[in-house]
């Protein structure tokens, strides 16, 4: 595993990092109490699913409550034995807004995930602020203060995550195993595993943003997983 090395993102002293990390400090310890969720608690699972499992679980009350909340969708999805990729959607049915493929195996990102709390972070070093903060292309990715490398988003989409994006419109939460794109790719790299849910966005200040999911209800308070995109000049 990667060496773990300090990120501008955590040596920010401002205003904008303060509001960005108020949504997540002042619930850990409710969430580390109460136990996982069950989305995080579902996606754990997917190493013991068998090879024939095809699942797809929605969480909630119903399924109209959730496609008519407003909030926005984000889907962590890779291949057991590939790397992860995330998609942020405003809209279910709509194309993402930004899609990225981490600098971080499957395999990684379930080890991460043991401390039930994930904070992940996506770091720019532009040097200009004319873009929004999503429309960055070079990332620095950091998970759990855990340097992984730097990715770039997506400009199209591969078909693999056109596939992923397609079988996942009518779902709003839930986490499982999807038929491969094709026979080939899930023999060499292995079935390919999803978490979807949705996400409180919070916009700090025109160079930060973050995405707190929000758990079913009856599955606690905590937030288990939050992704910061921070502009570092």
């Amino acid at each position: 595993m990667p060496p773990i090395h300090s990120s501008p993102f955590h040596q920010m002293e401002n205003q904008a990092f303060a509001s960005l990390l108020q949504h997540t400090t002042n619930r850990e310890k409710r969430s580390k109490n109460r136990g996982s969720g069950g989305i995080f608690r579902m996606f754990k699972l997917l190493p013991m699913l068998t090879s024939g499992c095809k699942m797809v679980t929605l969480l909630g009350r119903s399924r109209k409550q959730l496609l008519t909340y407003h909030a926005t969708t984000g889907t962590l999805f890779g291949h057991r034995r590939g790397r992860v990729s995330l998609a942020i959607q405003e809209d279910p049915h709509r194309l993402p807004i930004f899609v990225i493929e981490l600098p971080m195996s499957s395999m990684a990102f379930q080890k991460e995930m043991a401390s039930d709390i994930v904070r992940l972070s996506l770091e720019s070093e532009t040097k200009t602020n004319k873009k929004k903060v999503l429309e960055e292309f070079v990332w620095g990715v950091y998970c759990n203060g855990r340097k992984y490398g730097y990715s770039i988003r997506r400009k199209q989409m591969t078909d693999d995550e056109l596939h992923v994006m397609q079988s996942l419109r009518g779902v709003s939460m839930g986490a499982g195993v999807l038929p491969g794109f094709s026979e080939q790719e899930t023999t060499v790299d292995g079935e390919l595993t999803y978490m979807r849910a949705r996400f409180e966005r919070v916009v700090g200040t025109k160079d930060s943003e973050a995405f707190h999911m929000i758990n079913p209800e009856g599955a606690g308070d905590g937030q288990e997983l939050s992704i910061f995109f921070v502009r570092v000049h």
